[in-house]
């Protein structure tokens, strides 16, 4: 038994409650629903024996009355609190979730360090000047990606990632099982090659085009999540602006892009990368973790109320 809001279609065995009263809504209907299925429930409908039209008509429930009449205040007034009750339990298990999330991962701790600020004031008023232009294949070991077509796969809950290039979900389109010959290997930069969308792909994955292009960072020692995040901004304002879905990237043409990154003693400057990329961190989760405390308190005195 379900409320249906708008009108419907339905095949012959659908039955439907039309109210002879005027005072009808949604929250109305799912208590009445709630009763039909209490008085129902040792019935044992199935297909075989059919809730049908005269299994209706000798089908009497049970509703709070006042005065008499059905009271359709206590009603209302019933499946709100429970609607207001259910969203805060789900409220409070989200909420727990981010806090948790933000205590494993450090994340919690939002204020910046004299390096982080120093690394932004630095950025801000162009003082990082020591700059320098490199060949990405220089940098990265360019390999295009594997190949499944989306027809040849299904998804699957706990599967591997399967990557296309959307800037929807980090590329994620869902996740599947398959042969493990056609996988790629994570903790890399990945590129859509027809969109020119760029993200960090932690874990192994599995593509939906060789056109796809994955970047590993030939330094090893430094290819962290923080430093490899910075390339992905270069690389975006480097050449975002040639490559689009009528001119896209591609395997060949890569080899010769140039980007600009950091510089110190004329290397990369990993440290730099990090310490801005951690401070840029903080900057963005402050506002995240002042709202889950808000929430967490406010949960709480809901509680305690209670």
């Amino acid at each position: 038994m379900f409320y249906q809001k708008n009108e419907f279609i339905g095949y012959q065995h659908i039955q439907h409650f039309l109210p002879k009263f005027s005072r009808f809504n949604e929250r109305i209907a799912l208590f009445i629903i709630s009763s039909c299925k209490i008085a129902t429930s040792n019935k044992n409908y199935d297909y075989g024996h059919k809730f049908n039209r005269a299994e209706m008509n000798k089908t009497k429930i049970k509703l709070p009355t006042k005065n008499g009449e059905i009271d359709f205040d206590f009603m209302e007034r019933f499946v709100a609190e429970l609607e207001a009750q259910r969203v805060a339990e789900l409220e409070a298990q989200r909420i727990a979730e981010l806090e948790a999330y933000l205590t494993a991962t450090g994340l919690k701790d939002y204020e910046l360090t004299a390096a982080e600020q120093k690394a932004l004031d630095d950025f801000e008023n162009n003082s990082v000047s020591n700059w320098q232009e490199f060949n990405l294949i220089d940098i990265f070991k360019v390999k295009n990606t594997q190949c499944i077509l989306s027809r040849d796969v299904e998804a699957k809950e706990n599967g591997t990632p399967y990557l296309c290039a959307s800037a929807d979900n980090n590329a994620i389109s869902s996740y599947i099982s398959y042969n493990e010959k056609y996988l790629d290997k994570g903790n890399c930069i990945f590129i859509g090659g027809k969109t020119f969308v760029v993200t960090y792909q932690k874990n192994d994955f599995y593509s939906n085009d060789s056109h796809n292009l994955a970047l590993y960072l030939k330094d090893s020692k430094n290819a962290t999540l923080i430093t490899q995040l910075f390339c992905i901004s270069c690389i975006k304002c480097g050449l975002g602006y040639k490559y689009s879905w009528g001119d896209s990237i591609s395997f060949k043409k890569i080899q010769n892009d140039i980007i600009q990154l950091p510089v110190k003693k004329g290397k990369i400057d990993f440290e730099f990368m990090a310490i801005f990329i951690s401070a840029i961190q903080k900057l963005i989760i402050k506002d995240v973790v002042k709202y889950s405390d808000r929430k967490i308190a406010a949960t709480k005195q809901y509680c305690n109320s209670k």
